[in-house]
């Protein structure tokens, strides 16, 4: 489509978190540094909570790349599963051999003795969960379970939980409050400030070989701030939808106009009205009133 036009390789505003467009925001690097010191340190249970689209699972892509010898990790995407199916998820992720009629008990114990394996062998197991706000309070408990596998001398396996704010409310269920006791580490992704929008933006558009990574405005920058609130994804969207604008136009740079049209366009964004908007209201208000006061003196002389 715009690709030509504004000289691109590639698409830099997709929704797919695709490492390659990874950007270390203040927030982002501070989440990463949390999980790579709590993880060398053997902690158990680490937690990563964010609005939607704040970008926790880009950072748990990265942070899959960011994890090498001697870890070994398991990657489960959607959590709401019932025990059974989390264990055996677990198991497929580490390639651990079970028959399909295995019960929960020998299935735990055929994690427990790879994972013993493994730590002789001086590795490290990682599970990492993603959307973890799905997962149902009996599969938690289960997971609590998987947390009393250790040695006397450290933790057999390490859980990442990557959640939306509503995590948070699920672990204040009594019923599972020995697992949320066991969480050591905990970080909140916070959203992006004008900086972050501006150097977020210039950032993709130079990894997507942009000849000017500096077509959007300053008032383009100010606009997403305002109608995003800072969230990532909807950046995305109103910054591929601005272009689309911008090339349907046959101009090259982003301005506050593009950025509102794709706003209009855009469900999430689409009540939110600008300082601009009023302004031009009102200036259109004065110029009508200006004009009816003027007929006003011509039809009483």
């Amino acid at each position: 489509m715009y690709l030509n036009h504004f000289g691109l390789t590639e698409f830099p505003f997709g929704l797919t978190p695709d490492t390659e467009f990874y950007f270390e925001l203040p927030s982002h690097r501070e989440a990463l540094n949390v999980l790579l010191i709590a993880l060398h340190n053997g902690e158990g249970f680490i937690k990563i909570t964010g609005d939607v689209g704040t970008g926790k699972t880009m950072l748990c892509r990265k942070l899959l790349g960011e994890l090498q010898t001697p870890f070994i990790t398991a990657y489960i995407p959607n959590p709401h599963l019932t025990a059974t199916s989390l264990y055996k998820a677990i198991a497929d992720e580490l390639s651990i051999e079970y028959a399909a009629d295995t019960d929960d008990g020998l299935l735990l114990r055929k994690i427990n003795t790879f994972l013993l394996n493994t730590a002789a062998n001086q590795q490290k197991i990682t599970l990492i969960i993603d959307e973890a706000q799905a997962i149902p309070l009996e599969t938690l408990e289960a997971l609590r379970l998987l947390t009393n596998l250790e040695t006397e001398k450290q933790k057999l396996l390490q859980i990442i939980l990557f959640g939306q704010s509503e995590l948070d409310l699920l672990l204040q269920q009594k019923s599972i409050r020995q697992l949320r006791q066991r969480i050591t580490f905990s970080y909140t992704l916070k959203k992006l400030t004008k900086q972050d929008i501006k150097n977020y933006i210039q950032h993709r558009l130079i990894v997507a070989n942009s000849i000017n990574p500096a077509m959007f405005s300053k008032t383009a920058i100010n606009a997403l701030h305002f109608y995003t609130n800072g969230i990532p994804r909807l950046i995305n969207i109103l910054a591929h939808k601005a272009l689309l604008s911008a090339y349907g136009s046959g101009i090259q740079k982003i301005g506050f106009k593009q950025i509102q049209l794709a706003a209009k366009d855009t469900e999430d964004t689409c009540m939110r009205k600008h300082p601009l908007e009023y302004r031009s209201q009102f200036l259109l208000l004065l110029l009508l009133s200006l004009c009816i006061l003027v007929i006003g003196k011509n039809w009483v002389t």
